[in-house]
C-alpha cells in the first residue's frame, strides 16, 4: 500500500510518500537538487513501487521548501535536519529495524555528510556531487575523459581537419585541464570522503559511466564503484532502470 504522510521538521511540515512492505530493512530515498520526491521521469516513484513489491518498505519525501513541504529551500548542505526527521519518522511509521539511505547527485552528498547523524545504517550513493567550479566548463576530469574518448575516434580527427571543431572551446578546455589545482582540504569532495571515513557506514557507490558529475567524483575516489554504461545522470533510460533496481535491491538486502 502507498500512503501519504507528513511530519514536523524544525517548525515546518514535510510531506512524504510511504510504500509499505513487510520487510524490516527500509529504504529512505533522498531527492537531489530541487527535485520533488517523485523523481526525474517518475523514476523514484517507480523504483519505490517495484522495491515495495519485493518486500522493502520505501519512504520518499520533499525537504523543506521543495514540493509539498513548507519552509525555505536552503539547498542540500542544509538538509541534515530534513534527513534526520525523515529517518526517525520512517522507523516509527514502518517499524524499521535497519535503515538504508539512497540518493542521487547532491542528495548522495547530503547522505554522506549527514547520514550517520540521522541514524542511517547503510548508504547507496549515486553520482555524488563534488563540483565546485564556477565557470561554464565541465570539471577538468570530465574534459580529460571526453578528449580521451574523442582521440580514439577517427571521425573526430576528420572533423578537426575540416574545421568542424570549435577551436576556442577546445583551447578553453585544454587550458582548464592544464591549470587544474590540487584539491583543497576543505573542498566538498574532501568533506565527503572524510565524513564516510569517520562514520564507517557501509557504502555502495553507483555511477553513470559517462555522466559529467560521476566522472568528477570518480577522479578523486579510490574505493570500489559499480558503473552503469550510460550518459544519463538520472538513470533515465529503460536499460538504466533495469540496472539500477537490482543494484539497490542487492545493497539493501545484503547481510
Amino acid at each position: 500500500m502507498r500512503r501519504l504522510i507528513r511530519f514536523a521538521c524544525t517548525g515546518d511540515t514535510l510531506f512524504g510518500t510511504l510504500d509499505e512492505a513487510p520487510g524490516k530493512t527500509g529504504l529512505l530515498i533522498v531527492s537531489g537538487g530541487n527535485e520533488i520526491r517523485i523523481g526525474a521521469h517518475r523514476g523514484m516513484a517507480l523504483l519505490a513501487e517495484r522495491l515495495a513489491a519485493r518486500g522493502i518498505p520505501v519512504l520518499r519525501f520533499d525537504r523543506r521548501g521543495i514540493g509539498d513541504s513548507t519552509g525555505t529551500n536552503g539547498g542540500f548542505l542544509t538538509s541534515g535536519p530534513d534527513i534526520g526527521c525523515a529517518a526517525a519518522t520512517f522507523s516509527a511509521e514502518a517499524g524499521i529495524e535497519r535503515l538504508v539511505g539512497f540518493g542521487n547527485c547532491d542528495a548522495a552528498t547530503a547522505l554522506a555528510l549527514f547520514g550517520a547523524t540521522a541514524g542511517i545504517d547503510r548508504l547507496i550513493l549515486a553520482n555524488p556531487w563534488v563540483i565546485e567550479e564556477t565557470d561554464a566548463l565541465p570539471p577538468a576530469a570530465a574534459i580529460r575523459a571526453r578528449y580521451a574518448e574523442k582521440l580514439k575516434d577517427p571521425r573526430e580527427w576528420l572533423r578537426l581537419a575540416r574545421g568542424g571543431v570549435n577551436l576556442s572551446k577546445l583551447a578553453g578546455g585544454l587550458a582548464k585541464v592544464a591549470q587544474s589545482k590540487p584539491e583543497a582540504a576543505e573542498s566538498l569532495a574532501a568533506r565527503l570522503r572524510a565524513a564516510l571515513a569517520a562514520s564507517r557506514i557501509d557504502t555502495t557507490i553507483l555511477l553513470a559511466a559517462r555522466d559529467t558529475t560521476a566522472i568528477a567524483f570518480r577522479d578523486g575516489w579510490d574505493g570500489p564503484v559499480a558503473l552503469c554504461d550510460t550518459d544519463s545522470h538520472s538513470f533515465a533510460h529503460s536499460s538504466d532502470a533495469a540496472w539500477l533496481e537490482p543494484q539497490i535491491f542487492s545493497a539493501v538486502t545484503r547481510v
